[in-house]
């Protein structure tokens, strides 16, 4: 076994945070035959803060786990995206692609993360709950292998070692951090708040929706920050939620929490959402780390994952996916680091995986910037919905560009479009 290599090795990998990213990691690496141990910090099932929205780019990175997306599996199915913009609303499905299926889903964090998480387990994996990990563990040359961490209630230290650790710990990249790995203000950011709210007229909807202009019932003439979503969930419960990027003037200067209850307010009062008795929790919230805000995704035997590097799409928001899709991709270069049999060659298979990621999504990436920063300009997105939205094609070709659906080869004339955009930008 690769472990071998470290006779002392508690795993050949060991996975931080088994969120989407980290169980796809430990799915995808058990799936090459490594030794992979998967440490959460908390128990199942738990609550994070998503909006719950699954795009088609979601969907295929559930499938390539074997994980069954049917409705008698508990998935909410969706045919594509409502755009609402005051009195205007239009009406898109997901493209018809090769390369990604036909629709969307909609599941809650609560069972989704603990359904990932024991896939990982059926493919290999094992996982440990209740285990903190507060540290990175360090050789003499400075290389991590292993993590220092708290097990249980009783807070037990406890260190492991492995040849490769992969950092999964999500927004707050308290491993990163130990690396001297920060987060870059020249990126996008974003906040989110979200509450789930029991409303019979939208919980069985099959279009996400996604509400491009904001009021209050209080002063409605005036155009609020943000945009905001409602997905049904199908079992008589909507998520409602708005997210709020660091390109507008209010970033870090508004309660989000009243902003949601501002625009509730101005909903229909048959639809609930303005009764907290129909609240199902209280309103959580969470940053959205975009376009690689935190880089190198690799150095000194760590990898990041998902939200630990940054991978949230600054177009729509869309963190899972491209949590999920680096977890597989690190598994690859792991699988391959962990086959060759000295260390410099291990360590030249490692340092290429953050350009697999930077050629995969760094140019859309870097595109998905510009959008923030002009979107962020209230007169520049009155202009973009109220004029947009009167152009069926061209919405068309701006869900493909924000929910980066396209066929890489092949496709018609907009994927090209995009594609070509994509690798012309320079890569963040």
């Amino acid at each position: 076994m690769p472990s071998s290599l470290q006779p002392s090795a508690d795993a050949d990998v060991i996975v931080i945070g088994a969120g989407p990213g980290g169980s796809a990691a430990a799915y995808h690496m058990a799936s090459h035959g490594l030794d992979v141990l998967l440490l959460e910090k908390t128990e199942f099932p738990r609550e994070k803060v998503c909006g719950d929205g699954l795009t088609p780019k979601s969907v295929k990175q559930l499938l390539r786990m074997g994980i069954d997306t049917s409705t008698e599996a508990g998935w909410m199915h969706n045919k594509g995206l409502r755009v609402v913009a005051g009195p205007t609303q239009m009406t898109l499905d997901w493209p018809t692609l090769d390369s990604y299926p036909s629709y969307g889903l909609t599941r809650t964090r609560l069972d989704f993360d603990d359904l990932l998480a024991q896939r990982a387990v059926t493919g290999g994996a094992r996982l440990r709950t209740g285990v903190n990990v507060t540290g990175p563990v360090f050789d003499r040359a400075g290389r991590v292998v292993g993590v220092e961490a708290v097990v249980g209630p009783d807070k037990e230290p406890e260190t492991l070692r492995a040849p490769i650790v992969v950092a999964a710990d999500g927004v707050s990249g308290r491993m990163a951090l130990a690396l001297g790995i920060n987060k870059r203000d020249d990126r996008p950011l974003g906040v989110a708040v979200r509450r789930y709210y029991y409303c019979a007229e939208k919980h069985d909807d099959d279009y996400l929706e996604s509400w491009l202009q904001l009021r209050s019932a209080a002063n409605p003439d005036v155009l609020m920050p943000g945009y905001g979503w409602i997905f049904g969930l199908g079992d008589g419960r909507v998520n409602v939620g708005l997210g709020v990027l660091n390109s507008s003037t209010a970033f870090g200067r508004t309660n989000y929490r009243q902003l949601l209850g501002d625009w509730l307010s101005a909903t229909p009062e048959e639809w609930g959402m303005r009764d907290e008795t129909n609240a199902d929790g209280p309103i959580r919230g969470a940053g959205l780390p975009m376009g690689f805000n935190r880089v190198p995704h690799y150095t000194r035997g760590m990898m990041l994952v998902g939200d630990s590097g940054g991978m949230v799409n600054p177009f729509n928001g869309e963190g899972i996916a491209y949590a999920m899709e680096s977890g597989e991709v690190a598994a690859q270069f792991a699988a391959d680091a962990l086959g060759r049999s000295s260390a410099p060659a291990r360590e030249a298979v490692l340092r290429r995986y953050p350009r697999e990621l930077s050629d995969r999504f760094g140019g859309y990436y870097r595109m998905g910037g510009v959008f923030v920063k002009l979107i962020g300009n209230p007169t520049i997105m009155k202009l973009c919905t109220e004029h947009g939205l009167k152009h069926p094609l061209l919405m068309r070709f701006v869900l493909k560009l924000l929910a980066n659906l396209t066929d890489a080869r092949g496709g018609d004339a907009m994927d090209k479009v995009i594609n070509g955009l994509s690798k012309v930008a320079p890569a963040v």
